[in-house]
């Protein structure tokens, strides 16, 4: 169970219909991600990957950040085998909430700035605070935010994404969900219902059908588009051979409720 594993720097809960929160809980350290978090992160989002009852996962944070980032109290005076092991463990992180078979909901409720907003980006869904904030202003202390910059490109294309970039300015919350980082945008005292009731409808459908589809939709996005239909053709047929796939089509025909089997 997620709750029993002995976490310093996070929590970590399920919910009675599936869904698992988990929280940065370094609101002194504006929920940096030093080595320890990000290992931690790892483990329980790896946790969760394996636990075929959880349909769901929320990430947020407490305090006024979300995220700032990377710890720079690790980042100053290191080796560079150092530093590849802190940007090592940060793509391992980032490709371990992308690779678990259940969608992860980022819950942004302040800022998220360098690898925080990288965290936002890699996030398969967000919901934001009106409050909340974004940037990637590591040109402003003279180390570019490269890894950040590979999800933020993906999620919010190529010129908004160096406008981030090169500028290190701030976008408000509501900018962030005009450009795609953020999927909604509501009122802060109405961040947490509107996030648990996006999980809530995600956590009706079937977890094994979930799964499959987000597994697809990283596979076939960067694929030319001959490529990515004859791979998309592909999960459809093993889909509609699932046990679930039968059963909600034929809830269907027959006007009633599926029964889903995972």
């Amino acid at each position: 169970m997620l709750a029993t594993t002995p976490y310093r720097f996070i929590l970590a809960e399920t919910t009675d219909d599936g869904v698992a929160v988990v929280t940065l809980n370094r609101a002194e350290k504006r929920n940096a991600l030093s080595l320890d978090v990000m290992r931690e992160l790892i483990a329980v989002f790896g946790a969760i990957g394996a636990d075929r009852t959880i349909k769901v996962a929320i990430l947020r944070g407490v305090g006024p950040a979300f995220s700032a980032g990377h710890d720079l109290r690790e980042m100053l005076e290191r080796s560079a085998e150092e530093y590849r092991a802190v940007f090592d463990m940060c793509v391992r992180l980032m490709e371990t909430i992308q690779s678990i078979p259940q969608p992860v909901i980022a819950e942004i409720a302040g800022i998220a700035t360098a690898a925080g907003c990288q965290l936002v980006a890699t996030c398969d869904l967000a919901v934001a605070s009106s409050a909340a904030k974004f940037a990637t202003p590591g040109v402003k202390i003279g180390l570019f935010c490269t890894t950040p910059m590979v999800a933020l490109t993906r999620a919010i294309g190529r010129k908004r994404a160096m406008e981030m970039l090169l500028t290190g300015e701030m976008i408000d919350a509501q900018t962030a969900a005009d450009w795609g980082l953020v999927n909604r945008v509501v009122a802060p005292d109405e961040l947490e219902t509107a996030t648990r009731a996006l999980a809530a409808q995600i956590a009706s459908a079937a977890g094994y059908v979930v799964g499959l589809g987000k597994a697809a939709f990283y596979a076939q996005i960067d694929l030319a588009q001959p490529q990515a239909y004859a791979y998309a053709k592909e999960v459809m047929t093993t889909n509609a051979l699932a046990e679930d796939a039968q059963e909600g089509m034929g809830a269907f025909v027959s006007k009633r409720s599926p029964a889903w089997r995972t």
